[in-house]
């Protein structure tokens, strides 16, 4: 049913849910395919640079992030590939979902940035108005 999967992550515990189903989604679809997003916000790039000063430490950070996905997507199996986006997180991930023609989002509904959710309004509910496919909000 879904061959094209795209699992929006960002290290927190509901893309980790996200990822659980993503993945259940392409065990039930033969030659299924998921595609782990992650996107660097610019506008958090800045302070995340002056933090972990350390190139590597920062590289380190960011491959934290999709690790568990990555890591479950292995044991089960499953095709997957690594896509780093930048840009503000919503529009990244729409515009990369309708230019690839994605079956399905998977996203978890709460990410990182508790305060930016409040001010600028979700990302997974940006998606879910803007994508072109069905988009799988998971709590």
């Amino acid at each position: 049913m879904y061959k094209k999967i795209l699992l929006a992550t960002d290290g927190s515990e509901h893309s980790r849910r996200a990822a659980e189903h993503a993945i259940a989604m392409a065990k039930c679809t033969g030659g299924s395919k998921i595609e782990i997003v992650y996107v660097i916000d610019d506008d958090n790039a800045k302070s995340d640079v002056l933090q972990n000063w350390n190139k590597a430490d920062l590289g380190d950070k960011r491959k934290d992030r999709i690790k568990f996905a990555e890591q479950q997507a292995k044991e089960a199996e499953v095709p997957y590939e690594i896509k780093t986006l930048h840009g503000e997180p919503g529009h990244a991930i729409v515009e990369y979902t309708n230019k690839n023609n994605m079956d399905v989002v998977v996203i978890g509904s709460r990410g990182l940035n508790v305060l930016q959710e409040l001010v600028l309004g979700s990302v997974s509910h940006k998606v879910a108005k803007m994508a072109n496919c069905p988009v799988l909000i998971v709590k």
